[in-house]
């Protein structure tokens, strides 16, 4: 679940380095209001969503906890704009007004995670008659996990897929996407063989990975991990973005842009959902945006050099540490992510839970995607994807690849160098 908009470079940063100063400053300052007091307590949750039926699900599960538990005398969800989430929350807290509990970006996770910025959650969850903590998809928690204990609930999974218009494919007198991954003819390299073909042919966009607009680099990664690419080693110590892998993958992206035109070059936009391209990756929240124009499909994403893979983006939902009501945020967590909640939730939010990931479920989220789709296609995403790349420090460190990266998107350039002097900017990050 990732809006479009990021947060501004230098703003993120700045967040974050208030979020490290409070979470130093502050460590063991939690619980200290109304929880310890005695006082009824009144509990706050910072969210980015202002959707009208998001919060009727939040509120109706507010209320059944609040029936239940009368020493909690409000539970507020705090709708703050997306485009300068981080910030406000960071500020809050470094500010002396934390927020009870707050969800957080995958791209930030790593910063919130290793503060000390949130409360570890087994002992609340584990003890948590009914939770069924060992419920929890592995491969979803592994990001909000520090030394074995969960410092956030992730909530939302959301796959990255392939969304594709038959129409458009067969005006370029191109097979069905169904029928191109039936016959394996489901590569980068064909789907960049079909789209010049469309571009050719209509003058339409062949293919495009939304929300890239060569700003947003790390949305590449749903193209580069099919050449087993990866910014960094997996304990982030290295750079590896001019590793043969990353050079490789760029060079295709490259070729796309300038050679085969087959995604928009830099400077051009095009929206799937407009009709305006034949295939775009983006994440199955998005097929909302469909209106019956068309003829679509929806298909996992190609496979590449190093085969099948699936990338996932994720949100997750932690209890401020420094916040005044930390055991009665936890359990009041514990309850808004139980079986029977999550499964409300999965209405909105493609769950972590392994005993949810399935089509009675998913298909109450996604009302338009067909049982095969999300049988084939979205479960499977869930299940195996990795998800967007994250790191500590990540505002700067995405600050300095952007920067450089600009560097690579002109039709001459020398992609090997490129790439190494971006391994360059952000080594002494890592």
């Amino acid at each position: 679940m990732t809006p479009k908009k990021m947060l501004p470079g230098s703003v993120a940063v700045a967040a974050m380095g208030l979020l490290l100063t409070a979470c130093s400053a502050s460590a063991g300052s939690g619980g200290s209001g109304s929880e310890a007091s005695g006082d009824p307590v009144d509990l706050r949750m910072t969210v980015w969503t202002s959707n009208e039926d998001h919060l009727a699900v939040f509120n109706a599960i507010a209320d059944a906890y609040m029936a239940d538990n009368p020493q909690v005398a409000s539970i507020t969800f705090d709708s703050l704009p997306f485009d300068d989430y981080t910030s406000t929350v960071t500020t809050q807290i470094a500010g002396g007004n934390a927020p009870d509990l707050a969800w957080i970006l995958e791209n930030t996770a790593p910063d919130f995670v290793e503060s000390g910025a949130l409360l570890p959650l087994n002992e609340t969850l584990e003890a948590t008659e009914g939770y069924q903590f060992d419920d929890l998809a592995e491969g979803a928690t592994s990001l909000w996990l520090d030394d074995g204990q969960l410092m956030a609930y992730p909530f939302s999974t959301s796959p990255f897929v392939m969304f594709v218009n038959n129409d458009m494919l067969a005006e370029a007198g191109l097979p069905t996407a169904a029928e191109m991954l039936a016959d394996s003819v489901w590569t980068w390299e064909d789907v960049d063989a079909a789209g010049q073909a469309v571009r050719e042919s209509t003058g339409n966009a062949g293919f495009v990975i939304r929300d890239f607009d060569y700003q947003n680099w790390d949305f590449l990664s749903t193209v580069w991990n099919g050449w087993g690419a990866a910014p960094w080693s997996e304990d982030g110590a290295t750079c590896t973005f001019a590793d043969s892998e990353m050079v490789e993958a760029f060079e295709f992206l490259h070729s796309a842009a300038f050679e085969s035109e087959s995604m928009p070059g830099p400077g051009t936009s095009a929206d799937f959902f407009a009709g305006e391209a034949a295939m775009t990756v983006t994440q199955i929240s998005r097929a909302n945006l469909l209106e019956g124009n068309f003829d679509w499909d929806l298909l996992p994403l190609p496979s590449g050099p190093a085969g099948d893979y699936a990338v996932t983006g994720q949100a997750g939902i932690g209890v401020i540490a420094q916040g005044e009501n930390t055991q009665a945020a936890a359990d009041f967590l514990a309850f808004f992510t139980n079986p029977e909640n999550a499964r409300q939730l999965a209405e909105f939010f493609p769950p972590p839970r392994e005993s949810l990931l399935n089509v009675e479920v998913l298909s109450a989220a996604n009302p338009l995607l067909t049982p095969e789709q999300i049988d084939n296609v979205v479960v499977p995403g869930i299940a195996t994807g990795q998800v967007r790349p994250s790191h500590t420090g990540a505002a700067e460190i995405g600050q300095q690849v952007r920067s450089s990266l600009d560097a690579l998107w002109t039709e001459d350039a020398d992609i090997a160098a490129v790439l190494q002097a971006t391994c360059g900017a952000i080594e002494p990050l890592l």
